[in-house]
């Protein structure tokens, strides 16, 4: 399981204070077992949206986030309500928000934080990596993990190493902000280049003591 904690309601209403229009996607998998997702929290989270005077659009959960396949199958039938909202927030880890921006090609918000367990949690298919950094920023960089994505671990780029558009640690590895750029050039979303990215915490990565309190820490100890 890939742990998540929600991103506190004020940052999730300051992120999307440019946008009117929110679908909300939602993943039934890794963050009902954490307890940041399911119907309870997204409609919380809706209801506090709404309060900003925000319009939703839909709300669609999906089994698991991470799987492009399975986005696409699954929006059909809400295709022209995300299409005319102005952004997509997110309600799962940092696989999700990629795999759904991805898929959509839309700006998708993240609606969670995905914290480390310490060690692998879990396999998924496709490219898509998250670095369970604590501190989601894939809004600023089109949906491409930039702790993944750029060998690194760039949170502004690009930098002066890249030569026709492959990385100069690795002749066969694509630049990771040069990847960035073209998305958010597609998307016509390149003014969020200019969003300096504060330097990384790695103190957000852990998961809270309240957490660590739980059985959510050591599943493996639970008796079912």
């Amino acid at each position: 399981m890939i742990l998540t904690e929600q991103k506190p309601l004020p940052e999730i209403i300051e992120k999307l204070k440019n946008e009117k229009k929110i679908f909300i996607l939602s993943c039934e998998g890794c963050p009902e077992g954490a307890d940041t997702g399911g119907e309870a929290v997204v409609n919380n989270i809706k209801s506090e949206l709404e309060k900003e005077g925000k319009i939703i659009t839909g709300v669609m959960p999906i089994d698991f986030l991470c799987q492009k396949a399975l986005i696409k199958s699954r929006v059909r039938v809400k295709l022209n309500d995300i299409k005319n909202s102005d952004a997509v927030l997110v309600v799962s880890c940092g696989l999700g928000v990629q795999a759904s921006t991805e898929a959509l090609g839309k700006i998708c918000y993240p609606a969670l934080n995905t914290k480390t367990f310490g060690g692998i949690t879990g396999m998924w298919q496709g490219t898509e990596r998250c670095d369970a950094c604590g501190d989601c920023v894939l809004e600023y960089t089109g949906g491409i993990c930039p702790y993944t994505a750029c060998p690194k671990k760039l949170l502004n780029g690009a930098c002066a190493g890249q030569s026709n558009g492959k990385c100069e640690t690795d002749p066969e590895r694509d630049c990771g902000w040069e990847l960035i750029y073209k998305r958010l050039e597609k998307l016509g979303q390149l003014d969020r280049l200019y969003k300096f990215i504060e330097p990384r915490n790695y103190k957000k990565m852990l998961p809270s003591p309240e957490i660590r309190k739980t059985n959510l820490w050591a599943l493996d100890e639970e008796v079912i």
